[in-house]
């Protein structure tokens, strides 16, 4: 499995997770890539929501809908934690998923959050 099918499929249980709190994500059988995105954004899911939310403009979080919080929780993960992939590929990652699951606003809004809080890193 490439990287950004392992991307899509934590993509899928974190928002599955979103929606049915109750239900425990499985990690057995997940893909080794996939499995550090989903229990590093569950472990840091309050960090990076903080992250989030200081770098929305004219936006409140919890108007923020559910397809491109969890994009941005996994792309922010990415660029916070794990130093062996560039930037500008979690961000392009996120934009192309935010084209699949969201609406026709959604990779504009996750390209400008997402370069916000670059922007904020590289100063």
């Amino acid at each position: 499995m490439d990287r950004r099918t392992a991307r899509e499929e934590a993509f899928k249980l974190l928002f599955q997770q979103e929606i049915n709190t109750d239900k425990e994500v499985e990690n057995e059988k997940m893909n080794p890539f996939t499995k550090k995105i989903v229990l590093g954004v569950i472990d840091k899911k309050e960090e990076i929501d903080q992250l989030i939310s200081i770098h929305l403009k004219n936006w409140s979080y919890d108007r923020v809908a559910l397809v491109e919080k969890t994009v941005l929780r996994i792309a922010v993960f990415e660029m916070t934690y794990l130093d062996d992939i560039p930037v500008g590929v979690s961000i392009n990652e996120a934009v192309e998923l935010s084209h699949t699951y969201g609406d026709e606003k959604s990779g504009k809004f996750v390209n400008g959050v997402l370069s916000n809080i670059n922007e904020q890193k590289e100063s």
